[in-house]
């Protein structure tokens, strides 16, 4: 009896406690918006923090709440926003997919001396900009590969190499590139300049058999205005660009580079 007596107060005392939480998780309980849950599950789960929040979930309590707009992810693309839309019962705009590109084809460029580091492009950085003569070129260690959930980096004579097939668009690479040099650009785009470098030509001729050397070769064949050196460096508008493909073949040190998913809009 002395062991059975306080076993069973133990025993009501946990049974009132219980009902008692129960109780209180039914009164304080924080109601959960269902578009939350329902937003959440379309989205592609890449909590890659492109569009602007730490995770999907902080995106989709975001846009229930009325504080980010539809269409943010860019991952899940013009499918996403559209089902987000009639969740929301709004109508979304087309969101013009985007893919990362490496502004940067300088393979077997100059070095400055052997780096034998972490093999992590951060670390590398903070060492005199790198390794690589050019302090605007890819490292190559492949931090950006290390953060792809895709698999759509490769590194290539010590560059990274986007792979359009398998690239979602997260932006990851984006954010953990020291060098700033992997950009999102729209899906459609036709051609782009491989190279970083805001050194003269006379330089970049010294380091980079590749580099962009402001000739301004691609601005003067350009009928529209969409190519212009900004500097020492040749920068297209995408919003302005045709898909000609002229700046790519008149370009002598064959740094802008054209794609597989544009379509010459000429001619259409």
């Amino acid at each position: 009896m002395e062991i059975l007596i306080p076993a069973l107060w133990f025993a009501l005392l946990g049974g009132v406690f219980g009902i008692i939480l129960a109780i209180a998780s039914k009164v304080f309980a924080v109601k959960v918006d269902e578009r939350v849950s329902s937003i959440n599950e379309i989205l592609p789960g890449a909590n890659c923090g492109g569009c602007g929040y730490a995770g999907c979930s902080a995106y989709a309590e975001a846009v229930v709440r009325g504080e980010a707009p539809i269409g943010a992810c860019n991952a899940g693309g013009n499918a996403v926003a559209q089902k987000m839309a009639e969740i929301m019962g709004e109508v979304a705009e087309n969101v013009v997919e985007k893919r990362a590109f490496v502004l940067c084809h300088g393979e077997g460029g100059t070095m400055k001396y052997i780096y034998e580091g972490a093999p992590d492009c951060v670390s590398a950085a903070r060492l005199g900009g790198g390794s690589r003569q050019c302090q605007y070129g890819c490292i190559g260690l492949g931090s950006c590969a290390s953060v792809c959930d895709c698999d759509a980096i490769e590194i290539k004579g010590g560059v990274a190499h986007i792979l359009p097939e398998k690239c979602i668009g997260c932006g990851k690479c984006v954010n953990i590139c020291p060098k700033n040099l992997i950009k999102l650009l729209p899906e459609s785009t036709v051609c782009y300049v491989g190279c970083n470098s805001a050194d003269k030509g006379s330089a970049v001729r010294s380091y980079c058999k590749a580099g962009c050397i402001g000739c301004k070769m691609c601005e003067k064949v350009c009928e529209v205005g969409a190519i212009k050196a900004d500097g020492a460096l040749a920068v297209i508008d995408q919003s302005l660009c045709i898909g000609c493909k002229r700046c790519a073949e008149k370009c002598p040190r064959k740094i802008i580079k054209v794609t597989k998913n544009g379509i010459c809009k000429i001619e259409e």
